[in-house]
């Protein structure tokens, strides 16, 4: 269904009709609940525990029918929160036996859980009608079956999130043991994970190892792991440095096994990495106008992947601000009265996709020339902050994203900024540059803008 922005909660509640069985499922790993409420939010049946299995799914149609043949209902609409992945099964279960199948916010369902009874208590019977009732009240929405692209899309992004946040790990703990054992080596290499660090700590990380070699074995030892070694001088000033080193000189042995696990960590995080991210970019190839995103400059394919991941065919969307609103990015105010307060962003979404919007919005302000004018002329000129002029062009993205995928054209600069605009922006973007470089004042009268 489309909706209209402004009457979308009226089209959501009128969907529901007297003929509707309404029911509520609280999910949970092994046991789900059910209750069921009728149109006006009167409960019918007895609540129903079921399994999370084909006899339990099974239980629950037979349930449904029973109730609506006790009732005369010839319609059923089945809402859940979407709890982790154990509403995935149910879901798409009910889905392929041709029911309407809905998902409610879990942030409302604890706000109106008081509404029956007036207190603070929770329970899946009572849950699972907090949520029939809000599906009658049109506190819902319907859940988006993406294709098996954006699918898989989803599935290895979250796998690269998983794997990054390994390597992340990897690499702070190695820069604890080397803090520990042989802080001086930071001397030597500008970066701990470069090729030439990671070698010595692999052949000879401890300073009582470095002390008994001469500078030709060093270097030895690094031609057998890297085609260009770091040089003599380096390695004279290792064996320097280990024989004078303040770092921990007791439990060698597990210190030297913790690093050695430690690299073997990092060295299959890094292998992982490379295959998902092969696996991202050759699956983009199979999403028709993602090669036309991906032609924009600024947009990377991790970016991308994320974004169509997280939010699906983006033609599915009838606007950007759809998509702002599916990730969390839309507005929302707080005013009362005579006071009125700040606007912010309401982050009721897809954090993932929040996270991948502004991370490709911040690489486009950084590579492509439109982007980076427009930001310009937002804090040159209209004097914004450059956060607020970042989260406006996260609009301006999502529409052009939608945009582009609703309409299968190519990006195309003269729509993302008029001509008018365009020639005034690149002006300030030239003249900001001149007093970078010439260290002029803004204030200048002779370079003021009117």
């Amino acid at each position: 269904m489309k909706f209209k922005a402004q009457e979308k909660q009226n089209q959501l509640i009128e969907n529901i009709t007297a003929q509707h069985l309404v029911v509520g499922i609280d999910i949970a790993q092994q046991t789900h609940v059910a209750r069921a409420v009728n149109f006006r939010g009167i409960a019918i049946g007895h609540p129903l525990s079921f399994s999370n299995d084909e006899d339990g799914f099974l239980n629950l149609l037979r349930w449904i029918q029973s109730l609506q043949a006790a009732h005369n209902l010839t319609a059923a609409i089945i809402g859940m929160e979407p709890t982790g992945h154990y509403w995935l099964n149910v879901s798409k279960w009910l889905s392929e036996h041709h029911f309407e199948v809905v998902i409610v916010n879990p942030h409302l369902v604890k706000k109106n859980k008081e509404n029956r009874d007036n207190t603070p208590s929770k329970s899946d019977k009572k849950d699972a009608l907090v949520i029939a009732d809000m599906v009658k009240n049109g506190y819902y929405s319907f859940v988006r079956n993406a294709p098996e692209a954006f699918e898989e899309l989803r599935v290895f992004l979250s796998n690269r999130d998983s794997i990054v946040t390994r390597l992340v790990s990897a690499k702070n703990q190695i820069h604890r043991w080397v803090d520990v054992v042989f802080p001086e080596l930071r001397q030597v290499f500008k970066s701990l994970m470069c090729t030439g660090s990671l070698a010595t700590l692999r052949l000879f990380p401890t300073p009582e190892e470095l002390r008994k070699l001469q500078p030709q074995d060093i270097i030895e030892g690094w031609k057998s792991l890297m085609k260009r070694h770091s040089g003599e001088r380096k390695a004279r000033a290792l064996i320097t440095l280990a024989s004078s080193s303040v770092g921990s000189k007791q439990a060698t042995h597990a210190y030297k096994l913790h690093l050695k696990q430690l690299l073997d960590e990092y060295d299959l995080a890094c292998q992982q990495l490379k295959a998902v991210e092969a696996e991202i970019i050759a699956l983009l190839d199979r999403i028709p106008f993602a090669k036309a995103m991906l032609a924009v400059k600024g947009i990377s394919a991790i970016s991308l992947a994320g974004v169509l991941g997280e939010a699906g065919d983006l033609s599915g969307f009838v606007h950007g601000n759809a998509l702002l609103r599916h990730a969390g990015l839309n507005l929302a105010e707080a005013s009362s009265g005579k006071w009125t307060g700040q606007m912010k962003i309401s982050k009721r979404g897809r954090s993932r996709l929040r996270r991948f919007i502004f991370l490709m919005t911040m690489s486009l302000v950084a590579n492509n020339p439109e982007f980076k004018a427009l930001h310009a002329h937002n804090v040159q000129v209209k004097k914004m902050k450059k956060m607020r002029s970042l989260m406006k062009l996260c609009g301006k993205l999502a529409r052009i994203l939608v945009g582009m995928a609703r309409s299968r054209e190519a990006y195309n600069p003269h729509k993302t900024m008029p001509l008018q605009l365009a020639a005034k922006v690149y002006l300030i973007v030239m003249l900001y540059e001149v007093w970078l470089i010439r260290g002029i004042s803004k204030e200048s009268t002779e370079y003021r803008i009117h």
